[in-house]
């Protein structure tokens, strides 16, 4: 026996701190949930845990972000569709503005509500704001856009160039035509020469057969004319005459080829040409080839009393040529093309050169329209950060457009005109810049709906990445208790054992005695 060493109360007292250290961790995963509490419980399940517990709270901020985004959506789109409701207003009232049936103070009346509509927009723009941002009223520095090319309601094609520039071929215009340019009818009315140019020499072995007012006549491939018998005409000279009759408008024909002169000797009448019968061709007159029929316009002066011609029947200010209304057309593209043209810098050129303007005698149908400009703050762009890491796909772009009137082209609209000819381009303006704010919302709405799905994506994630480091880091609680309650039994009897084994050696004292 021995007593320096009690082997078997060491042994009891190691395992008892074993069993104490062990309930240690057991009372202490208990009591805080964790599995892991520091990196010696699993090194390698804190590292994971922690780079999920990164990717999760990442993850909630991205969802709280795109959230807040959602927000400054709706209220950018919330307020335009305040103004779609005053740009359908502007619409109603433009629409009655061009009725005819209104008086100058009636269409004052209207304007002075359209200003306050345009005023309102512009307000809206200025002021809309999320978080302290304003998000209608663009972003630091300017730019200048194109405004829409508009037909001002004429018949035609309008393409826009995509250079600042649009062409338009006007409907081809015929002699005869009707043709409504600027809220009033026009009828195409042929020149002296137009209705001229319908006479010419038949072609081989044919006869051709016009009729200039109320005569008929035929002319040969030579130019040769007969009346509508087929007589030869010939310019008449009275008997006894020292020589033929030159033609002239107002001489009397006849099918005789010869008259006595004063000499009593047969001599020939003058023939009747095709030249000839151009001569009676003046204002007022009607020519027809049996296709076309031409009425040649008297148009011997201005509308101002000049004796110039101007493209403008004297008698009849509705009947014009097409040149002339190619002019007038023209005019009334620049009309419909200067709304909202803050910049000056809409044209309407011939052809193909917009600096060309067009004239009562050298228009063609083609215009090249030089669009309108304004000038208007840069677009408002920001992004939503909808993820945990720093990767630029996580970023989605917003983009928001000036929305005032200047953008939205109906900046200075005016409808109190006489004719009501303002209003009703005015529409076409009106209708572009409700297209613009259409544009716009849609743009918006996709984003929103975009981001309502992101941020199903992120709490989905979140909640899926959450149960993966739970079950790193969370203590299974059921399982702990059972490793308690062991570890406390084992505390206790190790603790008796302990006892036991320090009264071991007490024997050594009865061999003393």
């Amino acid at each position: 026996m021995i007593v320096q060493h009690n082997i078997t109360a060491m042994n009891a007292n190691r395992m008892l701190g074993m069993t104490t250290g062990s309930l240690s961790k057991s009372t202490e995963k208990l009591s805080s949930g964790y599995r892991i509490n520091r990196a010696a419980d699993d090194a390698a399940g804190l590292t994971i845990s922690e780079k999920m517990r990164k990717q999760i709270r990442g993850l909630d901020q991205a969802s709280t972000n795109a959230e807040d985004g959602v927000s400054a959506v709706q209220t950018a789109e919330g307020a335009l569709t305040e103004v779609h409701s005053m740009l359908q207003r502007m619409n109603e009232l433009a629409v009655q503005a061009s009725n005819g049936t209104n008086s100058q103070d009636d269409r004052k009346a209207i304007q002075d509500e359209i200003s306050q509509l345009t005023t309102e927009i512009d307000r809206v723009a200025e002021t809309t704001k999320f978080n302290e941002t304003y998000l209608l009223k663009g972003d630091d520095g300017q730019k200048t856009i194109n405004l829409k090319a508009h037909d001002a309601g004429l018949k035609g094609t309008l393409t826009e160039n995509g250079d600042g520039t649009a062409t338009f071929t006007m409907a081809e215009l015929q002699d005869g035509d009707t043709v409504s340019i600027g809220g009033k009818n026009y009828t195409i009315g042929s020149s002296v020469a137009d209705a001229k140019a319908l006479l010419v020499n038949a072609d081989a072995g044919k006869t051709n057969t016009y009729k200039i007012g109320d005569k008929t006549y035929k002319v040969d491939e030579n130019g040769a004319v007969t009346d509508s018998n087929g007589n030869s005409l010939y310019v008449k000279t009275e008997k006894g005459a020292t020589a033929a009759t030159a033609f002239s408008v107002g001489v009397e024909l006849t099918t005789d080829a010869n008259f006595t002169n004063d000499k009593g000797v047969a001599t020939n009448n003058t023939a009747v040409t095709l030249d000839n019968l151009k001569n009676y061709v003046s204002g007022g007159v009607t020519v027809s080839n049996g296709t076309l029929t031409k009425v040649a316009m008297t148009d011997d002066k201005s509308l101002d009393g000049t004796a110039t011609a101007d493209g403008i029947d004297d008698n009849d200010s509705s009947v014009i040529t097409k040149k002339m209304a190619y002019k007038l057309a023209a005019n009334e593209l620049l009309a419909a093309n200067q709304i909202g043209d803050t910049e000056g810098s809409a044209k309407v050129g011939l052809g193909t050169d917009v600096d060309t303007a067009v004239s009562a005698t050298n228009g063609t149908g083609v215009f090249k329209i030089q669009l309108g400009q304004t000038k208007v703050a840069n677009t408002l762009s920001f992004n939503l950060h909808v993820g945990s890491d720093a990767d630029m796909t996580n970023k989605i772009q917003i983009d928001i457009e000036t929305m005032n009137s200047s953008y939205l082209g109906v900046k200075g609209l005016n409808v109190a005109d006489d004719s009501g000819k303002a209003a009703t381009y005015a529409i076409d303006a009106i209708a572009d810049a409700v297209a613009k704010v259409s544009e716009q919302r849609s743009a918006l709405g996709a984003v929103q709906n975009r981001l309502e799905h992101t941020i199903d994506n992120l709490d989905n994630v979140v909640e899926n990445t959450t149960s993966a480091e739970s079950r790193i880091r969370d203590t299974d609680m059921a399982e702990e208790m059972v490793n308690y309650s062991k570890n406390s039994i084992l505390q206790q009897a190790g603790q008796s054992m302990l006892a036991q084994a320090n009264q071991a050696n007490q024997g050594v004292l009865s061999l003393l005695q």
